[in-house]
Order: structure tokens, then C-alpha cells, then sequence
């Protein structure tokens, strides 16, 4: 496979930072569940990435962000450079770091957008010159070691969300707000919560308001929006563990699982275990 160099650097087993270069293509061993918050960017390379379930073609210089629980599996690459930045919350929080960088919900936790981004020349030379620095730290003596790597790290994520913001289509800062609001509310409590009421009492607005920002944005109803979060983590289950349709369904929050079965069918078209069986 003509292997150049594969190096990686770590702290604490909290933050670590693959460099890969290889001499021709190459394809690179992935984990399947995300179990950290992960950023992949393929300086040069191409390949077919899936990602909860939807499938991303990509060909150079494209930075991926993904988030504790997604499954992410690879169809075909051909790698020539890439990096890998890996980290969980304990090294740096993207909720508390939220007010400052505002990447929960636009990078990471964000499971109803394309989770990547295409920086330009100028984007990608910054991105470079942090992962220089980032390397050049992981190599000086541990003094202050933490703080200087999460600074550079935060660099690298404030950098992506502007890329992230420059690509997106400008709409009202009102409409987004609340669309960012609403998401990351579903996907802390969709196990619990199901109806488009009971998320607006969190919010202090009535679901007829909820809709209408909807509307104004373009996109899927909230109802749906919350539906096809829950069918996300049922599919999750049923194929990448073994737990039975009833407990699925009671982790999910359906007290019937029968009700759970028709609500699967209705939204896939397969039941539960033909969806297992199939997949």
C-alpha cells in the first residue's frame, strides 16, 4: 500500500490528531459509531462517505464534523492527505464554548444539514497553519499543554464556522435562532418529548408560530422534523445493536410497542426486523 507516514499525536486520550500522508491512494481503517466529537478534513482524495444512513460523495479538500452516536461508514476512498482531529467533551465542551464559537447546531449536533464544509485557498492556508501549530505543540514540553491545545483547537472550529456560515444561504437571524433552538431541543429530549406542543412550552411560543418559522425557512414541518429524529435512532438500533424492537421501542419513549411497529412501517415502508433484516 506504499505507506508514507501515519502519525498520531494524543493528550490524555481526551484529544489526539492524526496526520496521514500517503505516497498513492489509499484506504484508511474507520470506526463505525462515533464515540467522540471527530473532524475528518481529505485534503487530497476522494470517496463515498455514509452518514447516518445518507450517502456523501466527495473529492478533495472537504472537512467533515461528526458527533458522539453517528454512524459513519465508508463505501470507497482513494486518501492521499488527510487529518483527524478527535476529541470528547471533557476536553472541550462545544455547549459551553456555544455563546463564543456557536458550533453546536451548525457543525456539530447538527444531523439535519450536510455535515461538512469546502474551505476556499485562503480558508484551507488558515486550517493548515492551526494543524501546524496544533502538531508543534503535541511536541513542546507539557507546560500549559491543555490550554494551548484547546486554543487551537477552538481556532480550528471558529475557522470552520465561518466557512460553514459563508456557504450557507443568508436568511433572517430570527427565523435561524429558532430553528437552532428547536433542533438542539429535539435532540436532547426526542427519546421523551414527542409533539410539536410540548417543545414550544420550552420555547415560550406556540406551535403555530413554530410552523410558521418553518415555513419562512424552507424546511420540513416540525412534526416531521421530530418524526425523523426518532426513526434516525431507531434505524441506529436496529442495525448496530441487539437489542429487541420492544426495547427499542421503550427507549424511544412508545409505551405499545405495536404502536412503535406501525409508526416504523408507516414512515419506512418496512417493519422494524424487515428493516434489520434487509439493511
Amino acid at each position: 500500500m506504499a505507506i508514507q507516514e501515519i502519525v498520531k499525536y494524543s493528550f490524555k486520550e481526551t484529544f489526539s490528531l492524526s496526520s496521514v500522508q500517503f505516497k498513492k491512494a489509499c484506504t484508511i481503517e474507520h470506526s463505525v459509531s462515533q464515540n467522540a466529537y471527530s473532524i475528518y478534513w481529505i485534503q487530497e482524495g476522494k470517496g463515498t462517505y455514509n452518514i447516518d444512513f445518507e450517502q456523501y460523495t466527495f473529492n478533495d479538500n472537504v472537512v467533515f464534523f461528526l458527533s458522539p452516536g453517528q454512524i459513519f461508514t465508508v463505501d470507497s476512498e482513494q486518501i492521499k492527505t488527510a487529518y483527524k482531529l478527535t476529541f470528547v467533551s471533557g476536553f472541550y465542551c462545544i455547549q459551553t464554548h456555544d455563546q463564543e464559537v456557536a458550533c453546536n447546531g451548525i457543525l456539530f449536533n447538527n444531523i439535519y444539514e450536510t455535515p461538512f464544509v469546502k474551505p476556499c485557498k485562503k480558508d484551507a492556508a488558515k486550517l493548515n497553519f492551526i494543524l501546524e501549530s496544533l502538531i508543534e505543540e503535541f511536541q513542546q514540553p507539557a507546560t500549559a499543554h491543555y490550554d494551548m491545545l484547546q486554543a487551537y483547537l477552538k481556532q480550528f472550529i471558529i475557522c470552520a464556522v465561518r466557512v460553514k456560515k459563508e456557504n450557507r444561504v443568508i436568511k433572517d437571524d430570527t427565523e435561524t435562532r429558532l430553528f437552532k433552538d428547536f433542533s438542539l431541543l429535539v435532540e436532547q429530549n426526542f427519546k421523551t418529548l414527542h409533539s410539536v406542543t410540548a417543545y414550544a412550552n420550552r420555547l415560550g411560543i406556540s406551535p403555530k408560530s413554530i410552523t410558521k418559522h418553518f415555513q419562512k425557512l424552507g424546511t420540513k414541518t416540525p412534526s416531521a422534523f421530530i418524526k425523523n429524529r426518532i426513526l434516525l435512532q431507531a434505524k441506529r438500533q436496529l442495525i448496530y445493536t441487539d437489542k429487541t424492537v420492544k426495547e427499542i421501542a421503550f427507549e424511544l419513549g412508545f409505551n405499545d410497542p405495536a404502536y412503535f411497529t406501525r409508526f416504523f412501517t408507516k414512515a419506512i415502508l418496512k417493519s422494524p426486523l424487515q428493516f434489520k433484516k434487509e439493511y
